[in-house]
């Protein structure tokens, strides 16, 4: 890459001569080789002015910073832009270039890893080659990479694209998180279409409030998703309306899905304990389809993925008789196994109140005994959604069992307090391998056990320290002792 190459983006060629190469962007110091551009970010622990120097040690030509801060006595040119992070995400556009030829973003509180997992399913049974980018990894033909982060940042997002459009990956689905959309690591994506599912409470250690987290989500149809361009909207959450007003606003062709909604609305659904059968309205016609997933929150994630899928192209027929094939992502209301009396065990990524409020719910009308739930809360996160979720823990299930989740480096002990000062009648175990032995013996006939918090996860971090840890592994472990 040359500096022109970067023109309305970051102003190079003001400071360097036309032929001038390139070698890559970073926001890392670390990550910096001759050659390279360093982009100053300015974090919520660390200031990137701070790893100027060192950057400039290593060997790059320039710094990026915000106008007007203070950088030091360094020993190449800082250019100054408006934003940094925005620049970055451009810039890292610009310098990886390929995208697949669709991509589409979907957003909200819960639902984003099934919607991008379903949609990027829903392509592949229309016969395009897809991919899948968010919480749980990467997911496309020829490689299952797993992640941690639900956004990538912008220099590994741009590259990852372009290596899924050099394998031949037409079609690819991401999550959108709200610190993804607010720190703008999705600008530079050229989307197809966007998407919402759900507005409740989380991330309000970042975000000061309600409010504010919506209008991080709304970034992507006000900000990044192109005019006249698709916004496939859950049409029947409480913030549905206020997203449907914004993107109206902001010039995209709205098409809202769910009970409500006039793109693909739901007639009618019965639930069993396995599947779901729906009726579903599009353009004149009904589809009756079987969803092989639990849950009601399943449906709406299932009509979303639709929806982007046939905006984007894909038949209306295929995309239906895909629904019928659907897998779960991994982690959400993912059923592991069962006593010899039938109880089934789930493992369930949910870990913010709306969320676990779902899927409590979700389960009630199959389940014939009790419903008991293991959860916890997060360290060094969102306090105030400890006791909404021991109050939505003990009003929907029987018997709840509060344990550690992520404890991090707050002392697991206080955690726990708070969540139990809204959960009378809760059970504390704060060792989660224990409780969930603890919960799985206590399976009788016509139960339902959630495990709940982590989902997909592999470890469970205490301290600074990430400990091997997988709930699923544990339910397992607990479902063949009880068997013995």
């Amino acid at each position: 890459m040359r500096p022109d190459d970067l023109t309305g983006i970051v102003p190079l060629h003001e400071a360097f001569p036309s032929d001038t190469e390139i070698a890559g962007l970073s926001s890392d110091s670390r990550a910096i080789r001759p050659g390279m551009l360093f982009f100053a970010l300015a974090g919520a622990k660390a200031d990137g002015a701070s790893f100027a120097a060192d950057a400039a040690s290593r060997g790059a030509i320039a710094v990026v910073a915000a106008k007007g801060r203070r950088n030091g006595a360094l020993s190449v040119p800082v250019i100054e832009v408006d934003d940094p992070r925005r620049a970055l995400a451009l810039a890292a556009a610009r310098f990886y270039g390929a995208q697949p030829q669709t991509m589409v973003a979907v957003t909200g509180t819960s639902g984003k890893t099934s919607v991008a997992a379903f949609t990027r399913q829903i392509w592949e049974h229309a016969g395009f080659a897809a991919a899948s980018i968010g919480t749980t990894g990467v997911v496309a033909p020829g490689r299952n990479d797993y992640g941690s982060l639900t956004t990538p940042d912008p220099v590994a997002l741009h590259k990852l694209l372009a290596e899924l459009a050099g394998e031949g990956v037409s079609h690819a689905a991401m999550e959108a998180s709200s610190h993804g959309l607010d720190q703008h690591r999705l600008d530079g994506v050229r989307l197809a279409a966007a998407a919402f599912t759900n507005l409740g409470r989380d991330h309000m250690d970042y975000h000061p409030t309600v409010e504010d987290y919506h209008a991080a989500k709304l970034r992507l149809f006000r900000d990044l998703l192109p005019q006249g361009a698709p916004a496939v909207i859950f049409a029947d959450d409480p913030w549905s309306q206020a997203t449907i007003d914004a993107a109206r606003a902001a010039g995209n062709h709205v098409l809202t899905v769910g009970r409500k909604g006039d793109f693909l609305k739901l007639n009618r659904v019965e639930h069993e304990r396995a599947k779901q059968r729906a009726e579903i309205v599009h353009d004149g016609g009904i589809y009756e389809i079987d969803l092989p997933l639990a849950g009601d929150f399943q449906i709406a994630n299932a009509l979303v993925s639709a929806g982007l899928a046939i905006s984007t192209g894909t038949s209306a027929p295929a995309a239906m008789a895909a629904l019928e094939k659907l897998k779960g992502a991994p982690g959400r209301l993912d059923l592991v196994g069962a006593t010899a009396a039938g109880a089934p065990v789930y493992v369930d990524y949910a870990h913010k109140p709306d969320a676990l409020e779902n899927v409590l719910a979700s389960v009630r009308p199959f389940t014939t005994g009790r419903v008991i739930v293991v959860f916890g809360c997060g360290g060094d996160r969102d306090r105030g959604k400890r006791p909404i979720m021991g109050e939505i823990a003990t009003r929907l299930a029987d018997v709840t069992i509060v344990t550690d989740d992520n404890p991090r480096t707050e002392v697991p002990a206080e955690i726990r307090a708070a969540i139990m000062a809204a959960a009378p009648g809760a059970i504390e175990i704060g060792d989660r391998r224990k409780a969930i032995r603890e919960a799985v013996a206590m399976l009788r006939a016509g139960d339902t056990l959630i495990v709940a918090g982590k989902g997909h996860e592999e470890g469970q971090t205490v301290g600074a320290e990430t400990l091997p840890f997988s709930d699923h592994d544990e339910v397992r472990m607990a479902l063949k002792e009880v068997a013995q």
